[in-house]
């Protein structure tokens, strides 16, 4: 496997300088701003990445005011009240993505929210706490007790709310079947996404980045 410091190079001569390069480079909250979070933003923010899937952003994003409307604010505790009458229903409004499915995961996820705040205290405190050196290990668990949250949607959800993870996308895995992690550029199998994990965890002890920089970092290196 390629070093950091080859990564580190490649990215500097194709931005020219650092100040350029890390401005392109996201910057995660702290573990004392995921947990001043509170569930129902976690909560909205899962729902939001639901009805993005295989959506342009810019038009489920207009319209997110009525989803906060019709959900209650995602209180979770409300949210999870909700019949699936009550589901059906928002089907004829007009405000709103009208995706039976995906709207029927709001309710379920909310019941996920609370279930794993009562594990952890808050959905925050799990968040934050997890240690970005498993950060797979949190795909799974959501992944697994959620719903709708298959493929990339896990990681992009974690990203949006500011928490460090990389995201296996085309272009990373691309990168990294270049560096020699991965025979392929795929990631399908939990030994694919251990190698993964272990790629990132070695670049972040060599570089001191967290992960989400070095994601966007080896995503540079593809040319398009």
């Amino acid at each position: 496997m390629r070093d950091y410091r080859w990564l580190e190079e490649y990215c500097l001569n194709r931005f020219g300088s650092r100040a350029a390069l890390e401005a392109r480079l996201p910057t995660p909250r702290s573990a004392d701003e995921l947990r001043a979070l509170s569930d129902d933003r976690y909560l909205s923010a899962m729902a939001l990445r639901v009805f993005r899937a295989g959506l342009k952003h810019s038009v489920v994003d207009a319209r997110w005011p009525a989803f906060e409307e019709v959900f209650f604010g995602f209180d979770p505790h409300k949210v999870v009240l909700m019949s699936a009458e009550h589901i059906e229903r928002l089907m004829q409004d007009t405000r709103i993505i009208r995706h039976l499915a995906k709207l029927r995961s709001v309710p379920r996820n909310a019941q996920m929210v609370l279930d794993l705040s009562r594990e952890y205290g808050s959905m925050g405190n799990l968040i934050a706490d997890w240690p970005s050196e498993d950060i797979v290990g949190l795909w799974r668990l959501l992944a697994k007790r959620g719903n709708q949250l298959g493929g990339l949607s896990v990681p992009r959800f974690l990203r949006m709310v500011g928490k460090d993870t990389f995201v296996t996308t085309d272009d990373v895995l691309a990168a990294l079947k270049g560096m020699g992690v991965l025979d392929q550029a795929k990631a399908t199998s939990q030994r694919d996404l251990a190698l993964v994990q272990d790629a990132f965890n070695q670049l972040g002890r060599e570089s001191g980045r967290p992960s989400g920089q070095l994601s966007a970092m080896l995503a540079f290196t593809v040319n398009h």
